[in-house]
């Protein structure tokens, strides 16, 4: 049975390259691919796809937000995501949002495509160093780690930098974060404090 995959990444290069790799390994068809978030959820919807690759730092849709969507409709297909974020948070929201497989962008065409035919098969898989993370986190997080707000303690250094007028760009070199990682992050607190943007979420930081 030949898998039929859609990519979702907004970068041109990277999408075009993945999307002949696995055009090119042994039974995967590349039916389709989207640059962003919202483009990827009504594609899904079709049903015609068995795997959605997916991207975590998107623009008008973070990846983790067109996971959870994807992964809610009946007949979902397995959600694999392939980005560069490796950090525990980042990992832990992907699986919650109902990811089946996390490989960072490092790895080989045919590790990836490897990693398409596991999740297809209804399996899950973890990219290097991303299983410890996985185990490390099966548990949620103690009463201690997350406040009334449901921001954990990352998040909430996010928020005090994003609260001093931080760009994201000074976020990720303040925390040692990548620029993706820090989108990602901001991308959940918004969600958590039921904001619209930045100014609202630095407004609510600056009351506490």
């Amino acid at each position: 049975m030949t898998i039929r995959v859609l990519i979702v990444d907004d970068h041109p290069v990277f999408r075009d390259g993945l999307a002949a790799a696995l055009a090119a390994a042994d039974a995967i068809e590349v039916a389709a691919t989207a640059g962003d978030g919202a483009q990827a959820v009504e594609l899904a919807a079709s049903g015609r796809f068995d795997v959605v690759v997916m991207d975590l730092g998107l623009p008008s849709m973070s990846g983790i937000d067109a996971t959870a969507r994807i992964s809610q409709r009946p007949d979902a297909p397995a959600v694999l995501v392939v980005t560069m974020a490796e950090d525990d948070d980042t990992v832990a929201a992907a699986l919650q949002a109902g990811a089946r497989g996390y490989v960072l962008k490092g790895a080989s065409g045919e590790q990836i495509a490897a990693a398409v035919r596991t999740v297809a098969d209804g399996g899950a898989i973890f990219g290097s160093g991303i299983a410890t993370r996985v185990l490390r986190r099966t548990a949620q997080p103690s009463p201690a780690e997350v406040a009334a707000d449901g921001l954990t303690d990352r998040e909430r250094d996010v928020l005090a930098l994003l609260a001093e007028g931080s760009s994201n760009a000074q976020i990720a070199r303040a925390l040692g974060l990548s620029l993706k990682t820090v989108q990602n992050y901001v991308s959940r607190i918004l969600d958590k404090l039921q904001v619209a943007d930045r100014t609202q979420a630095a407004l609510i930081a600056r009351r506490h």
